[in-house]
């Protein structure tokens, strides 16, 4: 399926490993030009590099901090400078440390409102003006089945994670008039490293093996497999082109069919 998206602008944060680069490798294939970015100046040129050279786009990778609402206004400024336009925002940041409720202080939670919704607010705000001066424009953030299904070992995220989901409904709204889409992503457990990490976690708070917290994990997902990332930027890919012009405010599950919810 064509997409009809080549030589559109991305903006993808938190890029350099994990979902933010399945996503831009995503979007590199289909042809878009790039702007990415993390916290790690070697880790995102590398994957500048690699990702230019596979596939033939124009990729601008600079450092940014998303809990920095300066550090987004700068990284803004480089992307005009450069492209002169942004027509896909795909909102990413890192997840906060796993633990119960009960294990964090306010200014854990704090620390991990901005992390995730703050950060997707100030990036939407950021990029916004030039989608709606152009009436194009495709927002992606990134959340997590945990605004549909809260995970009793991930409280930070369960909280911080859910505010996305009603800014991006509320803003879907607003910008549909401008031809502007406003989607959140809701994986479920895809094979990252912070995927990775959690099971470490488990493994070790159940004095159990790394192995056997995976097919522990694996045992409660319907398709008994653990998501790839290429899974998930294919479909970040598709809500970012012209075929997804008609969907708009909605939460998108990707996870194996785990939610055991009905809506």
């Amino acid at each position: 399926m064509e997409l009809n998206i080549e030589g559109k602008v991305a903006v993808v944060t938190a890029s350099s490993k994990g979902l933010g680069r399945a996503v831009a490798e995503a979007l590199a294939k289909e042809g878009v030009k790039l702007a990415i970015c993390s916290r790690d100046k070697k880790r995102i040129e590398e994957a500048a590099d690699s990702i230019g050279t596979r596939y033939a786009v124009d990729v601008l990778a600079e450092v940014c901090d998303v809990t920095d609402k300066n550090s987004i206004a700068s990284f803004q400024r480089k992307v005009i400078d450069h492209f002169k336009a942004c027509h896909i925002l795909y909102a990413n940041a890192g997840g906060p440390p796993p633990g119960k409720a009960e294990d964090f202080t306010d200014e854990d939670f704090r620390k991990a409102v901005d992390l995730n919704l703050m950060s997707t607010i100030n990036l939407v705000y950021a990029f916004l003006p030039f989608m709606k001066n152009q009436r194009w424009g495709r927002i992606l953030a990134s959340a997590s089945i945990t605004v549909k299904q809260p995970l009793p070992t991930l409280a930070l995220s369960n909280v911080s994670r859910a505010g996305i989901v009603a800014f991006i409904k509320t803003l879907s709204r607003e910008v549909a008039p401008f031809n502007v889409t406003a989607n959140t992503l809701a994986p479920g457990y895809i094979m990252t490293e912070r995927v990775q990490e959690l099971l470490e976690n488990q493994a070790k708070n159940q004095g159990i093996s790394y192995h056997d917290a995976l097919e522990k994990l694996r045992s409660n997902i319907p398709t008994q497999t653990i998501g790839k990332p290429e899974d998930f930027g294919a479909l970040c890919a598709f809500l970012a082109s012209e075929h997804a012009s008609y969907m708009t405010g909605e939460t998108i599950l990707i996870d194996g069919g785990m939610y055991s919810g009905m809506m």
